[in-house]
């Protein structure tokens, strides 16, 4: 951020900034602006089946998975209730839960997943064909919950590769005395394994021999193919309470067709630097709380995505959605809408919350074949300092396709037919200080953003405003601080209106 004084007029505007006040869950959900329905948190019996009755032993060497699975399972079969895990050290391969079952860690309990891939077995995953199995998983389960102060750790530094760009000189010569392997041509990346470098091209080269291969002919690209640390699939009423997820194999958690969700006092972390090191990655699910977590990702910190088919009686993939009294500190994004939107999102609400050193603030993105309708959404007193890129941002030039060589090698196929839409975003109460740009809004031509209202935002950035391929925006009391000159850039952009 420039060391220039903040001017006066911005801060006369921080001074009046019109701030809701905290509130509790129950009463975002009453003054959401949308018919937000009540979200059920999950209820268990008071009965308690502590890991160590089955012979876990928290001395991080031995290996407590099987342990853990039998507490589980005794847990549901007696009709729900608490895993208890205490504090200690619990080495675990992957934990798979079961309907009924709160996994509470208390205060003190690190649950550190095994850096042996040989543990995790390769699972279906979708479009995504075999991948390796998450560190927990639950499908389509009812009533579980994961609670307490505890940290699990997903041995992601033992998954994911690193780009050379991403360290200092010191951090290189420290990955290089750890062993691995280096990517040769073009900029280095350094591989945890061989077989993670070389995953990828196996797989190509299998796919072209073998349409369907089965997990035994894929499992040599395990290590290529890394997973979320959480992983749930048509789950509904869950609970996350006061965790903390960290070092993922890939993104953090990935909820995808589930319902009634409620993520509190959580903490979702991966490094900066972490490669497609989302924090979370909300995929076509419905009726949805987040409140008063903290998020610092490599990649989306807060993403919403829709991505796939509408679930029957839904009128989008994604909708009813809260974001509430939230922190993000690293991430491509705070709060991001897309890239995949091709089932449709409506009713969403991020509301008071702080990004700080993030690349972009609020992003909102897709592009041509993975985009649908995106609309009725609503982000207001967001609060932000030392954004790299922009503040505000729209754009459906994005292509969503993984951040790998098989961006070359193999390109996802695209269904034209899939086009972006935003419109109806009311942007209200956002104040920045220090940011690459101010807002930028970038439509397709024929496709134009349209229907948007910002209003009561103030930004310092390097540029100001630009709009391309945009119809019928209200800025109103919108004031940039910017060197730029001019400070308002537009093409092709219809009834853009700048309003006291």
């Amino acid at each position: 951020m420039s060391s220039r004084p903040i001017p006066s007029w911005l801060c006369l505007l921080l001074a009046g900034v019109t701030s809701l006040s905290a509130a509790t869950l129950p009463e975002y959900v009453a003054r959401a602006p949308f018919p937000m329905p009540a979200v059920p948190v999950p209820t268990f019996p008071d009965r308690n089946f502590p890991i160590t009755d089955y012979g876990a032993v928290g001395d991080g060497q031995t290996i407590a998975t099987s342990a853990i699975s039998q507490a589980i399972a005794a847990c549901a079969a007696a009709g729900g209730g608490h895993v208890i895990i205490p504090a200690g050290l619990w080495l675990t391969g992957p934990i798979t839960l079961q309907s009924g079952v709160d996994l509470h860690s208390e205060y003190g309990a690190v649950i550190q997943f095994t850096p042996d891939h040989t543990a995790y077995p390769l699972v279906r995953h979708g479009t995504r064909g075999w991948v390796a199995a998450s560190c927990i998983t639950g499908t389509g389960l009812t009533d579980i919950a994961l609670t307490g102060h505890g940290i699990f750790d997903g041995a992601g530094d033992t998954w994911r590769p690193i780009r050379k760009t991403k360290t200092t000189s010191s951090q290189w010569a420290a990955l290089l005395a750890k062993g691995g392997v280096v990517s040769q041509g073009g900029e280095p990346d350094w591989w945890p394994t061989r077989e993670a470098m070389e995953g990828e091209d196996f797989l190509i080269r299998l796919s072209r021999d073998h349409p369907h291969p089965t997990a035994e002919e894929s499992l040599p690209g395990r290590d290529f193919k890394r997973s979320p640390l959480l992983y749930l699939e048509q789950c509904r009423t869950v609970l996350l309470d006061g965790i903390t997820l960290r070092n993922s194999p890939a993104g953090v958690f990935e909820p995808t067709q589930c319902q009634d969700l409620t993520l509190q006092y959580t903490t979702f972390f991966n490094e900066w630097w972490a490669q497609n090191g989302d924090g979370m990655d909300i995929n076509v699910c419905q009726n949805v709380l987040l409140y008063r977590c903290t998020v610092s990702a490599g990649d989306d910190a807060i993403c919403l995505k829709a991505s796939g088919e509408v679930p029957a009686g839904r009128e989008a993939g994604l909708q009813n959605v809260i974001v509430a009294e939230c922190t993000v500190y690293h991430g491509h994004g705070g709060f991001v809408v897309g890239g995949a939107t091709d089932a449709g999102m409506r009713h969403l609400w991020a509301t008071q919350c702080s990004f700080v050193g993030t690349d972009t603030g609020i992003r909102v993105k897709s592009g041509l074949g993975h985009g649908g309708l995106v609309r009725d959404v609503t982000v207001d007193h967001i609060f932000m300092r030392d954004i790299a890129n922009d503040a505000i941002l729209f754009d459906t030039h994005y292509d969503n396709t993984p951040v790998s060589a098989s961006t070359l090698k193999a390109p996802l196929p695209r269904d034209q037919r899939k086009t972006p839409e935003f419109k109806d975003f009311l942007i209200s109460d956002v104040y920045c200080l220090g940011a690459g740009a101010a807002i930028s809004i970038t439509g397709l031509p024929h496709h134009p953003i349209h229907d948007l209202k910002l209003q009561n935002i103030a930004i310092t950035a390097r540029r100001g405003f630009r709009a391309e391929q945009a119809e019928n925006v209200l800025l109103q009391n919108v004031k940039i601080h910017t060197p730029e000159t001019p400070p308002v850039r537009m093409k092709d952009a219809t009834n853009v209106r700048f309003v006291d």
